[in-house]
């Protein structure tokens, strides 16, 4: 093991430093199911107990809040609310998750989104505050329509080769969205 990453290890013990992972997240009471991906998220530290996450959910750089101190100061509590979020949920970067949020099964959160309250399975939701705009299968059918007329690549991104980059960056400099495996 290098001296890195000791001092990543000691810097995380100590001053809760660095990305957590599902396991970490656990740990402080968090309910995480099956299969998750948690990529540079923020749990609500304190109230981790408040956060349910299903099976087979995808967030990356995601804030998940279960707590408000706005009153903190006047009254001497934090307001404080559960978060449940369901089985197969995407949630895009840069996403705020605020207290007392419930995300059905089946739903895409666009990136830069703030959720507050209910969203129902099977939709899409995107904005601040987030809204629903379409379904998830409808979602789900235009973007399979786009991949009959799109660039679609299948080299996993940690494996291709220069040249594949080279290709990608050139069939996508126009502004075209491509289909990435």
């Amino acid at each position: 093991m290098g001296v890195k990453t000791i001092l990543k290890r000691i810097a995380k013990k100590c001053f809760n430093i660095g990305p957590e992972t599902a396991e970490d997240y656990r740990r402080r009471g968090v309910k995480i199911g099956k299969n998750p991906g948690l990529v540079d998220c923020i749990l609500d530290y304190g109230h981790g107990y408040l956060i349910e996450i299903g099976d087979n959910s995808k967030f990356a750089h995601v804030t998940i809040l279960t707590h408000d101190a706005s009153t903190k100061t006047e009254l001497g509590y934090s307001k404080i609310g559960r978060v449940k979020i369901g089985n197969d949920v995407f949630i895009g970067h840069g996403s705020i998750i605020l207290p007392g949020t419930t995300i059905g099964d089946r739903v895409v959160i666009g990136a830069g989104s703030v959720v507050k309250g209910n969203i129902p399975g099977n939709s899409v939701a995107v904005g601040n505050p987030a809204t629903v705009v379409c379904t998830y299968d409808e979602y789900i059918e235009k973007n399979r329509k786009k991949m009959e007329h799109s660039p679609v690549y299948n080299t996993p991104w940690d494996r291709k080769t220069p040249g594949e980059i080279s290709r990608i960056k050139e069939e996508l400099a126009d502004g075209t969205i491509g289909f990435d495996d």
